[in-house]
């Protein structure tokens, strides 16, 4: 407590400001959530590579083949 019985009170947050700070945080969450998923994906694809170069296969890399149009 301050003297003379005074209190000190804190400058009231303005609720705009609040709002686009959780709105920016939440875009940062998503992104980075999205990165974490992606990161763990392609470590998969390598670490099924791997695996197949281990095993002494010749044919482990991925085929992309283009889609028959009719």
């Amino acid at each position: 407590m301050a003297e003379d019985g005074e209190e000190k009170r804190e400058p009231p947050e303005e609720e705009g400001h609040r709002g686009i700070e959780n709105a920016v945080l939440l875009g940062f969450f998503v992104v980075l959530v999205a990165a974490g998923i992606w990161l763990l994906g392609t470590m998969a694809d390598v670490r099924k590579a791997q695996d197949c170069a281990a095993q002494g296969r010749r044919n482990c890399a991925t085929i992309d083949v283009p889609e028959r149009t009719r």
